[in-house]
């Protein structure tokens, strides 16, 4: 990964979105956006604020949080630590 999150802040790969529901294909602006993806990169965190997540988590986070990116042809999410909500457990 080329890319190094500064100080408090993760690089997330969103799930993909649903695509089909019932037989019913959805258009792209009609999707639903995902609330969970996989932690890619992540930045060394603050001196008040520790980094706790790590490459390879799968994480919840909140409908509107982080701001979107594209990097080779593959959208992520950029974020603080504290947008995310949970690290799913498997």
């Amino acid at each position: 990964m080329n890319i190094k999150p500064l100080a408090d802040r993760v690089l997330v790969l969103p799930a993909p979105a649903e695509e089909k529901i019932g037989g019913i294909i959805i258009p792209d602006t009609a999707k639903e956006k995902p609330l969970h993806g996989t932690i890619k990169a992540v930045g060394h965190g603050t001196k008040d604020e520790q980094m706790i997540l790590k490459e390879g988590d799968e994480v919840l986070y909140g409908k509107y949080s982080g701001t979107e990116l594209e990097y080779d042809g593959v959208k992520y999410l950029m974020m603080r630590q504290s947008d995310v909500l949970a690290i799913i457990e498997k």
